[in-house]
């Protein structure tokens, strides 16, 4: 009876909560006139979907800190293909993630063996490295970039549109503030299955003791890969995003500092619950922007804050209001 009723409770918690992001803040922005937020917090959103792939690497007991370099890719392969070959760019969402996924197969079989600060310092390397690529391919077009991308086109089926096309709309902003919400909503949504499910649990095993996980018959290979690729897939689907809104993408949108911010996301909002990085996108990027004022003071506070954070509450922020679970 207890465990209906906690669901119900999460249930009514996530559409509420749902709700507000939807019709609350929209309403709450046409009032104040501050049209400039919708972008703001729609990168947050988008930041927090890459930051939850981090969070599944973690899971497994992995530090990654590469996620930058699938975004940066899943960003590329969306432009490519919209601009290159005419795709509609709903379709290159999912192919970004997919392609980055894939890619993350090939590169994890061999470093995934690695543990601890070494498999971290591996990961670090290839934010460098999809750079240094995107710089050098012909069909990233260098340091300048990939831009003028066109706004996505809408979707009809059955001569009933289901979505609008951007160009068309009275404020592009808003729609890509819907859009980037409902993808949070889903990833979250995923991460929760997945921490409930039998993959998560046995992921969970990892963490604790590869060693003792693998005498039981579990395929631990097998487990970091997939996770490993679902990780990989949400930072590629989050670049893809990114580059549809900026209408451009350089081989400088995501760089090293991305990649280390993606993995302060989870540490700050909490390593052991399914919204931690959600939370610690949303505080450490209106942190950094309410410390703006402080000018050269800036990154010495905020460094600060952050290691004083991390040393009172070392399971996260959410640790304050909610008992230890990866289920929350």
């Amino acid at each position: 009876m207890r465990k209906s009723q906690t669901a119900t409770v999460k249930i009514v918690s996530a559409v509420l909560f749902l709700l507000v992001l939807l019709v609350a803040v929209p309403l709450l922005i046409n009032a104040t006139g501050r049209s400039d937020l919708y972008y703001t917090l729609t990168s947050v959103a988008l930041l927090s979907i890459i930051s939850a792939g981090v969070w599944i690497t973690f899971y497994i007991g992995r530090i990654n800190i590469g996620q930058g370099a699938y975004a940066l890719m899943g960003g590329y392969v969306s432009a490519i293909l919209v601009m290159n070959y005419g795709v509609s760019f709903w379709l290159t969402l999912p192919l970004a993630g997919f392609f980055c996924a894939a890619a993350s197969v090939l590169i994890g079989l061999p470093i995934l063996r690695l543990r601890g600060v070494y498999f971290a310092m591996v990961t670090l390397v290839l934010t460098e490295v999809a750079r240094l690529l995107a710089l050098a391919l012909p069909i990233t077009n260098g340091a300048s970039g990939i831009v003028s991308i066109p706004l996505p086109t809408g979707i009809s089926l059955f001569g009933l549109t289901l979505v609008p096309d951007f160009a068309t709309v009275a404020n592009p902003r808003l729609a890509f503030y819907i859009v980037a919400v409902l993808l949070m909503a889903l990833c979250f949504l995923g991460l929760y299955r997945l921490a409930h499910s039998r993959i998560g649990q046995l992921c969970q095993s990892l963490q604790q003791n590869e060693e003792l996980a693998s005498s039981i018959g579990v395929n631990i290979a097998y487990l970091r890969v997939i996770a490993y690729a679902l990780s990989s897939f949400l930072g590629g689907v989050g670049g893809a995003m990114f580059a549809s809104i900026s209408q451009s993408i350089y081989p400088s949108s995501f760089t090293v500092a991305d990649s280390v911010n993606f993995m302060l996301n989870c540490f700050l909002g909490g390593l052991g619950y399914v919204l931690g990085p959600m939370l610690g996108t949303f505080v450490l990027y209106f942190g950094w922007d309410l410390l703006f004022q402080t000018g050269e003071l800036q990154l010495l506070i905020f460094s600060t804050v952050l290691i004083v954070l991390m040393l009172v509450l070392p399971n996260g922020i959410l640790s304050l209001a909610l008992p230890r679970k990866r289920s929350l």
